[in-house]
């Protein structure tokens, strides 16, 4: 017994090494030499437009201007008519009326 077990695992172990498989042959693709060149590929379209842009804020208040120079002092009046004989004529202004705003 002691010997049949050890025949039985050599055989085995013989009979499992005698059945590998080869392995198949690897192909390497070998470059020959470059062909013609392919015809020119038509144009692309077109892209579509954008969208437009969003409306700016509103710029800053400007600064305000220098003012302006002091106008040209005017010319004499003319010399009035001569009174009537001593009646003296007084003008009462109109009374102010209330501010408008």
């Amino acid at each position: 017994m002691k010997y049949l077990l050890l025949t039985s695992t050599l055989l085995a172990a013989l009979s499992l090494g005698a059945c590998d498989r080869a392995t198949p042959p690897v192909v390497v693709a070998v470059p020959g030499p470059a062909g013609p060149a392919g015809a020119t590929g038509s144009t692309g379209s077109s892209g579509s437009d954008g969208s437009q842009g969003a409306t700016g804020s509103q710029g800053a208040t400007g600064y305000q201007g220098n003012d302006g120079s002091r106008g040209a002092t005017g010319s004499q009046g003319a010399t009035g008519k001569p009174g009537d004989g001593g009646t003296t004529v007084i003008v009462i202004p109109p009374a102010a009326s209330a501010p408008s705003n």
